[in-house]
């Protein structure tokens, strides 16, 4: 499979401070090593930071283990014991990357509720894709919002992509059915199918969703390729909530995650990856069309722990 993306040098390591704050922990290890108490602190900055209750326990767990056999005793030991563990967790999505298909027409399926930026974002990564001097096919799946529709018409206009709608109110699943064949007939390299921003407690148009993702799978052996879930990293744990009603219904290969400029405190990215098992590949860093970026591991860790 061809590789999209190459990682970028540019991001900026202080997007990603806001995970965790050691500082006070570490003058608790200072003065006594590490005790019930300095643990329990720890415990609970990295359920503040999003790191989420699974992920939280596997890393103080660690600190714990390390600490018995004497490798913790100082704040910069407590550390290099959390980094080396986050990185462990984190490993899978070190090479995490856009899958493509080998002969014909690759199709990106991009779920998530409203609100989390997912009109931008599918904006952004068409974008990105024709700068990359590939043909883009945008099918606007969500039918029940004009104002959704006209918008991603004008981003797809103004980016240089192909653009393909349904009537109002319309069924979402004919839509990408429309644009698959449009994208076979036309050789286009990628179809990025909008789909309907929904709630996931809202039973209906989840399998509204469900039809959606098979009738892509029907249609071109191996598609989706991708399956990405547009994630709001300022909700923290309500994402992860999300993620599992949506990869139920259609099997998530991975995140995009916006608002990484903002009030987001990071964790979640650890959180994602322990509990569900699913990467975050790409973040959006910005309101320009040109922020958004493949997810740097390297660049995560050392933005939380240096």
């Amino acid at each position: 499979m061809a590789r999209l993306f190459k990682k970028s040098s540019e991001k900026k390591k202080s997007l990603w401070r806001r995970a965790v704050d050691l500082m006070l922990t570490d003058v608790q290890v200072l003065a006594r090593g590490v005790d019930d108490e300095t643990l329990e602190s720890l415990e609970e900055r990295l359920l503040a930071a999003d790191f989420g209750v699974k992920a939280t326990l596997r890393l103080v767990d660690h600190v714990e283990a390390e600490a018995r056999k004497g490798k913790v005793q100082k704040g910069n030991e407590l550390r290099a014991a959390l980094e080396s563990e986050v990185r462990r967790i984190l490993e899978p999505s070190a090479e995490a990357y856009l899958e493509a298909a080998d002969a014909g027409p690759t199709v990106y399926l991009i779920v998530g509720v409203n609100g989390v930026g997912k009109t931008t974002s599918i904006a952004k990564l068409a974008n990105r894709l024709v700068k990359e001097g590939r043909s883009v096919l945008v099918a606007a799946g969500d039918t029940f919002r004009a104002g959704a529709v006209e918008q991603l018409g004008m981003w797809a206009d103004r980016i240089g992509a192909q653009f393909l709608r349904g009537q109002q109110g319309g069924d979402p699943a004919a839509v990408a059915f429309d644009a698959v064949e449009a994208a076979l007939a036309r050789q286009v390299d990628v179809v990025l199918v909008d789909t309907a921003g929904r709630l996931h407690t809202n039973r209906g148009l989840m399998e509204q969703l469900r039809k959606v993702d098979r009738v892509i799978r029907r249609k071109i052996e191996g598609a989706p390729h991708e399956t990405l879930m547009v994630l709001d990293a300022t909700l923290g744990q309500n994402s992860l909530t999300q993620v599992k009603a949506f990869n139920e219904v259609a099997e998530l290969s991975g995140v995009i995650l916006t608002k990484m400029d903002s009030s987001a405190r990071g964790g979640i990215v650890v959180a994602l990856q322990e509990e569900h098992g699913i990467p975050v590949k790409l973040v959006g860093t910005g309101e320009g069309v040109d922020d958004l970026h493949t997810f740097d591991v390297g660049s995560f860790v050392d933005g939380i722990f240096e």
